[in-house]
């Protein structure tokens, strides 16, 4: 199994905090930095998961998510998004797109390594 996580993160700060959780626990990270570089890296990397943050600026969340769902080679992989709580609808509209789970940008912070691990390897998983 692919141990490369996507991540669509174009603040450096909290990239790094992402990368810092994840890198001891083995994960290989592709950070993602435009739009352009979406499906390229998903196609190319063959990733395990991808973290995708829905209130940057950078990347287009929805965009990027509808481009993955447009390719039935791109839907297979889970995604684990985050966004500000008080954001319900940018958290339904992720799921819509075919987010696996959603969680605030506080529980993302502080809970990285154990989100997507039970993302990997706890999938499919019903969420309310």
């Amino acid at each position: 199994m692919s141990t490369t996580i996507l991540v669509a993160v174009t603040d450096i700060f909290f990239y790094t905090k992402v990368r810092d959780a994840l890198r001891p626990q083995g994960y290989t990270l592709e950070r993602i930095r435009s739009q352009e570089e979406v499906v390229a890296k998903a196609a190319s990397a063959a990733p395990a998961a991808m973290i995708i943050n829905m209130n940057d600026l950078g990347v287009d969340a929805f965009k990027a998510l509808e481009a993955l769902q447009a390719d039935p080679a791109l839907r297979s992989f889970p995604i684990l998004a985050f966004a500000n709580h008080e954001e319900v609808d940018t958290w339904r509209r992720a799921k819509e797109l075919g987010v696996t789970k959603v969680v605030s940008r506080n529980e993302f912070s502080s809970r990285t390594k154990d989100l997507v691990e039970e993302l990997i390897h706890h999938q499919p998983s019903a969420q309310p």
